[in-house]
């Protein structure tokens, strides 16, 4: 994985942080993510997801 690509948590897809439809902050960090759903998955219960 090149190092400007970030992995989407939810689903595993491969993005560039620059395309990402959305992120959030948990524990500190920042997840990018692929899409709106995989956001909203996300922010509903990170915890399942990190």
């Amino acid at each position: 994985m090149p190092p400007e690509m970030v992995e989407d948590p939810v689903c595993g897809m491969r993005i560039d942080p620059d395309d990402a439809a959305g992120t959030a902050e948990y524990g500190g960090k920042l997840y990018y993510f692929c899409s709106e759903t995989c956001h909203d998955a996300f922010v509903a219960n990170p915890a399942t997801y990190v």
